[in-house]
């Protein structure tokens, strides 16, 4: 392997996930040399380690960790040190079992697994303050020690919220505090529908087990509640870090898809995000619809390239044009991570099959022409006890290297140098949206994901970089902002869309959008609400799709089948640019468009995309057309085209070989042939 000088974040740089509480203490030594002749600069340690690092009450056991820290260290590896609050041990649970969290049926998640608590357990909050601060005292400045990563994977296993104990218990004063008065909360919520008023605070308990389904209002607020608690619980500890380990960069390591909380809130003070990217895994759990069960098949050993780039996306420009507060000097680098990367079979999908050859040096290439900075393998060696044994790692259950180490080595880093990303269309995404979505989603196979995905692959399909940005952003900088399922709309926020639309910002907007008050009512109006001004219509119709039934759309791109959902406008100003034929809405409008807001009404990858097209060609946004499973992404005045098929690929001039990718120079174009290989 080829890599730069650790001390000069030139290139992408590597790292892995160690656990040297599972092995015997002989191993540490030739573990960290290997991991060091592998060309790995990072390991992250001892998110789970706890009951190791605190055996008994107060009585804390450091030697062990001291001792596995200084072998890395004596290899030049940078340590990445992580608060071990994710897994309360044993005898902090039986003393205080108040600190378990409830599930949505109404029973206590018990102790055996993983993120066993409930974060707004005041006892848990005491002993997560100190075990964090008593880890920070003791690393916080360690030479080898560069970093610090926060708990691990909030939201993981459903554990975002809790539905009773303390977390119900706290909900009311919440409430209270968010709306002031009763009046005012059973106002916001509807509450005289279904008799459903409030008369003490201490009436109110979370929206579970309800005879049918629960106020949505209500759950939304519960959501919000229960997401402001991993703020506060993040925000706790990351000022712990800032005071004890002072120059050292803090992250937190993010999730797939993960829902649970509003993660620009809870990001708010790291340094830079982290997520952890398992890509077979995610293709069985997080496929849109229209990727069915033959190419799940197909992509079984890769994962979806558009899947795994969509969350690249998301980390990466969830703290981007934020300032560094805690870097460990030039050696850092600034961008996001992957702490997890897949690198062989997982063990948690419904189906785990074995990566393709070349999977793990794909996903790695995409990772660093997404803006990774650095890639950390999970884990190093694979787990000999417990849940984890069918997972693999770096290393064999016998020490031997997997094939993902093969690959890793193979890997030449000079080939990814750091920079930016040139991302020049907006793809907006929203929490809350996602939340009042998904409560409601009117037809089964449409959640908040699939439409925005939808989106997100129409754009991949046609060469595009994405940055994915909060809907309150600045939008002014970018040629186009795509709005897929941002269906909860404030006036403020359509104010600010529009002063951009009038500024020479095109929009295009999915269904849904506005259809939300911000307490999770319609607007009385209707859709659009607050920007029924900007879109010139009305909704008129909308009809959701059973499987398999399709609704025909046609008009200035064409004809296309679309599935799931379509609705039709009243027009108060705009035009319409495609109508649906046949069905309930035959004649209706279908794609309408005033001034700079186009609004697509119906749900069709075909529709969206041919609608892409001509908005942003006309913002003078190149454009590529990329069959299925060809992708490009561009970073650093270096291209990136990758094939993920598993077979052999000719696309614009270029010979990919299965499951592979190859580094161009930035100017490569497919019209010009073939271009120059990067060095």
């Amino acid at each position: 392997m080829t890599h730069s000088d650790p001390t000069t974040p030139e290139f992408l740089m590597l790292g892995t996930c160690d656990y040297p509480e599972h092995v015997p203490s002989d191993r540490w030594a030739p573990y960290a040399r290997m991991q060091a002749e592998l060309g790995l600069r990072f390991v992250r340690v001892a998110e789970f380690a706890w009951s190791r690092l605190e055996p008994r009450p107060g009585e804390f056991d450091w030697a062990w960790l001291d001792d596995a820290i200084a072998a890395y260290a004596a290899e030049g590896l940078r340590v990445v040190m992580c608060t071990p609050t994710p897994t309360p041990p044993a005898w902090l649970i039986r003393a205080h079992p108040e600190i378990l969290a409830f599930d949505e049926g109404g029973r206590v998640r018990e102790f055996g697994s993983r993120r066993h608590y409930d974060f707004a357990s005041p006892v848990f909050r005491e002993h997560s303050r100190r075990i964090s601060r008593a880890v920070a005292e003791r690393y916080g400045q360690h030479p080898a020690v560069v970093g610090w990563q926060t708990d691990n994977e909030f939201g993981c296993h459903g554990t975002s919220r809790s539905y009773g104990g303390a977390s119900e218990a706290a909900f009311p004063a919440w409430l209270q505090a968010r709306h002031g008065t009763l009046d005012a909360l059973n106002e916001a919520w509807g509450n005289v529908f279904w008799s459903m008023e409030y008369t003490d605070w201490a009436q109110v308990k979370a929206p579970v087990l309800t005879v049918t389904e629960p106020n949505p209002s209500h759950v939304l607020d519960y959501h919000r509640f229960a997401s402001d608690l991993i703020a506060s619980f993040q925000a706790e500890q990351v000022e712990l870090l800032r005071e004890l380990a002072p120059g050292r960069f803090v992250t937190h390591n993010f999730m797939i898809f993960e829902s649970g909380f509003d993660h620009y809130d809870v990001a708010r003070g790291l340094d830079f995000a982290t997520w952890d990217n398992y890509p077979t895994g995610m293709l069985e759990f997080f496929a849109p619809p229209g990727v069915g069960e033959d190419l799940k098949t197909h992509y079984a050993r890769t994962g979806h390239p558009d899947l795994v780039a969509f969350n690249h996306d998301v980390y990466r420009s969830l703290m981007l044009g934020k300032d560094g507060l805690g870097r460990a000097g030039a050696g850092t680098p600034n961008g996001f991570w992957v702490m997890e990367q897949q690198c062989g079979q997982v063990n948690w999908a419904p189906y785990n099959p074995l990566p393709a050859d070349g999977a793990v040096a794909l996903w790695t290439a995409q990772a660093w022409a997404h803006g990774a900075d650095v890639v950390s393998y999970f884990r190093w060696r694979a787990a000999t006890m417990a849940q984890e044994v069918m997972h693999s790692g770096l290393l064999r259950h016998d020490e031997t290297p997997d094939r993902g180490f093969a690959e890793v080595a193979g890997l030449d880093l000079t080939q990814f140098p750091v920079g930016p990303v040139p991302a020049r269309v907006a793809l907006l995404h929203d929490y809350e949206s996602l939340w009042i979505f998904d409560q409601q989603r009117h037809a089964a196979g449409l959640s908040y994901w699939a439409q925005t995905v939808t989106y997100y692959m129409a754009l991949r399909s046609l060469g595009v970089d994405v940055q994915i940005t909060h809907p309150d952003a600045d939008l002014s900088g970018f040629a186009a902002v795509v709005a897929p399922a941002i269906t909860l709309v404030p006036a403020e926020r359509a104010a600010r869309w529009e002063a951009a639309a009038q500024g020479g910002v095109p929009f295009v907007f999915g269904p849904r959008t506005a259809f939300r008050t911000p307490g999770g009512a319609t607007w009385p109006g209707g859709q659009f609400g607050p920007l029924s001004e900007m879109t010139g219509a009305r909704l008129l119709q909308y009809d959701s799709l059973r499987p398999g039934v399709m609704q025909g759309v046609t008009g200035a791109f064409g004809s296309v089948d679309a599935s799931l959902w379509a609705e039709s406008y009243r027009l108060t100003g705009a035009q319409t640019l495609a109508t649906y034929a046949g069905g309930p809405l035959d004649g209706q409008s279908a794609v309408i468009r005033h001034g700079n807001a186009t609004v697509i009404g119906a749900h069709s990858l075909d529709l969206i995309r041919a609608v892409l097209s001509e908005v942003l060609g006309g913002a003078g946004v190149p454009l590529l057309d990329l069959p299925e499973g060809v992708r490009v992404s561009r970073r650093a005045d270096r291209t990136l085209v990758q094939n993920w098929h598993p077979h052999a690929v000719t696309w614009g001039g270029l010979e990919l070989g299965p499951v592979s990718s190859v580094v161009l120079g930035g100017d490569w174009s497919p019209t010009e042939g073939k271009g120059e290989q990067g060095e």
